[in-house]
């Protein structure tokens, strides 16, 4: 069955009528088995370009094309058979006019099966998202720290503090009213993320904002602590797997080297078991 024909996963209509209801789970993932390992527990899994960093050592997400993007969403929608599918637009694919953001749009859902596209910003992109979904492209929309905006930005820093969050309040609601069934809000003071997810009709997902968001968000491989470059402060691990895959490779290299692996029982005998003699 192709992913655009499942019939238990959520339509971007079920994620935005979770609005002040149990809150919306969701996570990163980039590969088939993490996400057969998230499916059972999250309403929609996001193939963020954060991929960039955390599987391909680049320095941002500036450098991650649309090519990555199919390859990684066509992975993660084979391990998918309950969670909805969203997959970052990534940057240079959207910006530049409604019409580039439709075509792009349309080849990442027609490629890789998803339910709806994720794009960055707010009052300047709200044209875009009202034209995609006029369409038929479901739009996530995000707002407050855009990783893909981090030159103009001045780095990955706390957006909306003091007088900016007024525009802050102006992006969430240009998003909403352009027809965005949702919008992640990164790194944005807790009160002002409050105060946006009671201003907009939308669910709002937090990542580094609240608790009081109608869902939260997180990459997979920080909160496994398989992604150990850095730790957002946002962040809580709940596991430490970095950490174990070292030591056990640690010790699988000491193993070889002293001879102890492979063991008896890692090696085949002459004869096949219960050949006669």
């Amino acid at each position: 069955m192709s992913a655009t024909a499942r019939k238990t996963a959520p339509m971007p209509d079920d994620i935005r009528a979770m609005k002040g209801g149990t809150p919306i789970v969701s996570l990163t993932a980039y590969t088939t088995p993490m996400a057969q390992m998230m499916d059972a527990h999250c309403d929609f899994v996001l193939v963020g370009d954060s991929v960039g960093m955390v599987l391909h050592g680049l320095p941002s997400t500036l450098g991650v094309t649309m090519e990555m993007m199919e390859m990684h969403g066509r992975a993660v929608a084979r391990g998918l058979s309950r969670a909805m599918m969203v997959i970052d637009m990534p940057f240079g694919s959207y910006e530049e006019s409604r019409e580039q953001a439709f075509r792009n749009a349309a080849r990442l859902m027609a490629s890789t099966g998803a339910g709806a596209v994720k794009l960055e910003g707010g009052v300047a992109m709200a044209d875009t998202i009202a034209f995609l979904v006029a369409r038929g492209i479901p739009v996530m929309a995000h707002v407050g720290l855009t990783p893909q905006s981090i030159n103009t930005l001045g780095g990955y820093k706390v957006q909306g503090r003091g007088d900016a969050g007024q525009a802050l309040m102006a992006d969430a609601q240009a998003v909403a009213d352009a027809g965005a069934f949702a919008v992640v809000l990164e790194k944005v003071p807790e009160t002002l993320a409050d105060e946006v997810t009671a201003a907009v009709h939308i669910p709002t997902i937090g990542i580094g904002a609240s608790a009081g968001c109608d869902g939260q968000i997180l990459v997979l491989d920080d909160m496994l602590g398989l992604f150990t470059a850095f730790k957002a402060k946002f962040v809580k691990r709940y596991a430490e797997l970095g950490a174990d895959g070292a030591a056990a490779i640690a010790a699988y290299a000491d193993d070889v080297r002293a001879r102890r692996f492979p063991g008896p029982e890692h090696v085949f005998g002459d004869a096949a078991p219960g050949a006669k003699p």
